[in-house]
């Protein structure tokens, strides 16, 4: 039997499937009354499901990172799909395909290693040269580089989701480093490689995504100076100072203290890698956003907690257009959803009409 998958499930869809659950909370609604939140995901995506009845009974049958087997109805809520579940049971692990509930990277794995081991025998200088052969001589640790998603939920929240992430910022350091003077291109490229790869051991992803102890307690950033530090040793004669300033880049790629960051970036090439590490890493979240959202017709997302706004669909290319002259011409506001062509500006009721005159509508 065809595994019913999140991405498949549309509006009103009857879902009856195996899912892995993502989070799992007891709460208690307005009226009293206790109900099951769920966010349930495979490699397709996540969704939220609620339950309603029977909740103290059902939440001592099955817990988060276990396998369930749901039947339920689905149903668009504030531009957002849910399932509201009749039947939950729980599913041993052995009778599932791990390989159908964990999200992948849309790039194949193997090309990516390729592209990682090119861009490695590309780089000139050699004492950064011998210690990226270090780290991929180790087969252990490079299976989980190439193996482990990004983030828990912020960016590249996907197997191999490091290892996308890692490459983008080298081709960003390409682009960027012929537009300055005086940069050290392969610092930069060994340190966009380097600067996450603490997360190998900061995060578990066996199953759901989630965080190690050794995560919780000493975090990416101080597990990735370790392992640096540590190759670093195998490298006869590598220079203080580059290691100085490698291990720099790592400590302060967050940027601020507020974010998680030891120290704020103090060398440019330790800034250039804030800056492209913060927008790689944005641009991939607010599209995943945006992506999780096609079901919605509305051309606002929903709102983003993290960065605390809407974001607007369309990125005014001409298919967006097209997209919304039809959707002008032929549709219409769903039930208990607002017109968006009827939320022109007011005052007092009437449409701000210098706006109007500026062709803004």
């Amino acid at each position: 039997m065809t595994k019913q998958f999140v991405s498949d499930i549309k509006d009103r869809d009857a879902v009856s499937a195996v899912f892995l659950v993502k989070d799992k909370i007891l709460a208690m609604a307005k009226n009293g009354k206790p109900y099951m939140n769920l966010r349930l995901m495979d490699k397709s995506g996540d969704i939220e499901a609620k339950v309603w009845d029977n909740t103290e009974v059902l939440d001592k049958q099955f817990d988060k990172d276990d396998f369930v087997k749901i039947r339920g109805k689905a149903s668009v809520y504030m531009n957002k799909m849910q399932v509201v579940i009749a039947e939950i049971t729980r599913v041993p692990e052995e009778n599932v395909v791990l390989a159908d509930f964990l999200p992948e990277s849309p790039r194949n794995r193997t090309d990516m290693r390729q592209e990682l081991t090119d861009t490695i025998a590309q780089l000139g200088d050699s004492n950064l040269k011998s210690l990226m052969a270090a780290f991929l001589a180790d087969e252990p640790l490079m299976h989980l580089y190439c193996q482990a998603p990004a983030a828990k939920g912020m960016h590249h929240v996907y197997l191999g989701g490091l290892l996308e992430h890692s490459l983008s910022l080298v081709k960003l350091v390409k682009r960027v480093v012929p537009l300055y003077s005086g940069i050290n291109e392969d610092l930069l490229i060994v340190g966009a490689l380097l600067h996450d790869v603490g997360k190998v051991y900061e995060m578990s992803f066996e199953r759901a995504f989630d965080y190690t102890d050794a995560g919780k307690l000493l975090g990416h950033i101080t597990i990735g100076v370790e392992l640096v530090d540590d190759k670093i040793r195998l490298v006869e004669g590598f220079p203080r100072e580059l290691a100085l300033l490698l291990k720099h880049m790592l400590l302060s790629h967050h940027g601020q203290y507020e974010y998680g960051s030891p120290k704020r970036p103090k060398t440019v090439e330790a800034t250039i890698l804030n800056y492209l590490d913060d927008m790689d890493s944005k641009i991939n979240g607010i599209q995943a956003h945006i992506a999780k959202e096609a079901v919605s017709s509305s051309r606002w997302t929903a709102h983003h907690r993290l960065y605390d706004r809407y974001f607007f669909k369309s990125s005014g290319m001409a298919s967006d257009q097209e997209v919304e002259q039809v959707e002008d011409e032929t549709c219409q506001a769903t039930p208990g959803e607002p017109d968006e062509r009827a939320a022109r500006p007011t005052f007092n009721n009437q449409p701000l009409k210098a706006l109007e005159n500026m062709n803004l509508f």
